[in-house]
């Protein structure tokens, strides 16, 4: 891995930001669209210097990600660029799920609300904004479909032109919500894997293409310490005691936890202790494997799951998704995509939120770790719900549909009710 340099400015406005920080030796970097360590090739992510920070500012601010922008790496001026304005989705009090998973208080993060009804419109506004200011020109992702949906629309509303890297294989309606936009939207034979390491080698060879989860990831990332953010907000500025979140690269379990931290640190919430735990599919599970065997190395997988938006077989947080786990006590578990469907399905029953293959892993996991014993049943738990089960139709194949079909007469309709 490479880092990329764009010839611009070395002087930018990207609001509290205040270095880029290597994850793995702490060798600090100036500002830049940098995303690997020049000492030794860690990843990089960004340090911050925070002003004084309050609630009621916060609370004074937009219905979007933008309210938290004195603590993320963007402009001060990012609200008068046009863009998606992603954030400010619901949490759900999901008191007949609790019932159904027996757990004393769930709550539901619902970011299907979101304009391309995925979470990933979080992380990619936070990307476009750092790279209009960094002097890209080009918005580009390597994707399992959420994040090509997010980077074709946050490019054609702000002008900018967008190339779109996914796998032949993705589901029809993610490639269908990506292409209608008009970007260029290519499909490569191969897995995500395939399509990540292809999209690095574009990074390098053209410089002025921001590709969100490559050369920009350092801020991209940080577009998920907005779901926790929120989610403290919403719980009347406290946190919860344990989260469920999907894993795929494992950067958004991450930046929640740093979300929790930082708020914590700035007196924004009581700094009480708090429990992540990370849910993936069987099919795609090798952190989950890592979980359990002990190791602190993943082992890399060939995806084999119908959840495919967590289909990524060497995720790049995978290491630092077991350090927050077992350092909040939390756990890491997966689930078979029988499992998966049954999750989309109890969900969809007891609170009226139908999710994507994702949300089914999320929900199956709580499940599964009630089951066995490792989460606590009296424990405050959140869950995050993270795309739109419109995206994932033929996942549900033929388990469901009509209870029966009828002439149209009140008196068969009545005998199919039994």
């Amino acid at each position: 891995m490479t880092a990329v340099s764009v010839p611009t400015s070395t002087k930018f406005d990207l609001g509290p930001a205040r270095a880029l920080l290597c994850r793995e030796c702490g060798n600090e970097t100036p500002l830049a669209p940098e995303y690997a360590c020049l000492e030794c090739f860690g990843p990089l992510e960004v340090a911050y210097d925070f002003g004084k920070i309050r609630r009621e500012d916060i609370e004074a601010g937009p219905r979007s990600i933008w309210r938290y922008r004195g603590l993320l790496p963007v402009p001060s001026t990012v609200e008068q660029h046009p863009n998606t304005d992603p954030g400010g989705t619901r949490l759900v009090e999901a008191d007949r799920l609790a019932k159904a998973l027996g757990i004393r208080k769930v709550w539901v993060k619902d970011d299907t609300g979101n304009p391309t009804h995925s979470f990933k419109d979080r992380v990619v506004g936070v990307a476009l904004a750092a790279a209009r200011e960094l002097g890209f020109k080009v918005l580009a992702c390597p994707s399992t479909g959420n994040l090509a949906n997010a980077v074709a629309a946050a490019a054609a509303r702000a002008g900018w032109e967008s190339v779109v890297l996914v796998p032949s294989s993705l589901e029809r309606a993610k490639i269908l919500m990506s292409a209608v936009y008009e970007g260029a939207l290519i499909a490569v034979d191969g897995n995500y894997d395939d399509v990540n390491r292809l999209a690095q080698e574009l990074a390098a060879e053209h410089e002025d293409w921001a590709f969100v989860n490559v050369n920009v990831r350092p801020y991209y990332a940080e577009g998920s310490k907005t779901l926790g953010y929120e989610v403290a907000e919403q719980l009347g500025w406290r946190l919860p005691d344990q989260i469920v979140v999907p894993v795929a690269s494992g950067s958004q379990l991450t930046k929640v936890d740093k979300a929790f931290r930082e708020l914590g640190q700035l007196d924004l919430v009581e700094a009480t202790p708090y429990r992540v735990f990370g849910a993936q599919a069987t099919g795609c599970s090798p952190v989950a494997t890592a979980f359990k065997e002990g190791h602190d190395v993943i082992r890399p997988v060939r995806p084999d799951t119908i959840a495919r938006s967590l289909a990524i077989g060497a995720p790049a947080d995978g290491p630092y998704v077991l350090d927050t786990v077992r350092r909040t006590n939390g756990a890491i578990e997966d689930v078979t995509d029988e499992e998966v469907v049954e999750g989309i399905k109890l969900l969809a029953r007891t609170e009226g939120i139908f999710a994507e293959t994702a949300g089914g892993v999320t929900v199956a996991t709580a499940k599964k770790l009630v089951e066995t014993g490792q989460i606590d049943p009296d424990g405050e738990t959140v869950l995050l719900i993270t795309g739109d089960g419109l995206k994932t139709l033929d996942a549900l194949g033929d388990t469901i549909g009509p209870r029966a079909t009828v002439p149209p007469s009140a008196e068969a309709v009545l005998k199919a009710l039994g």
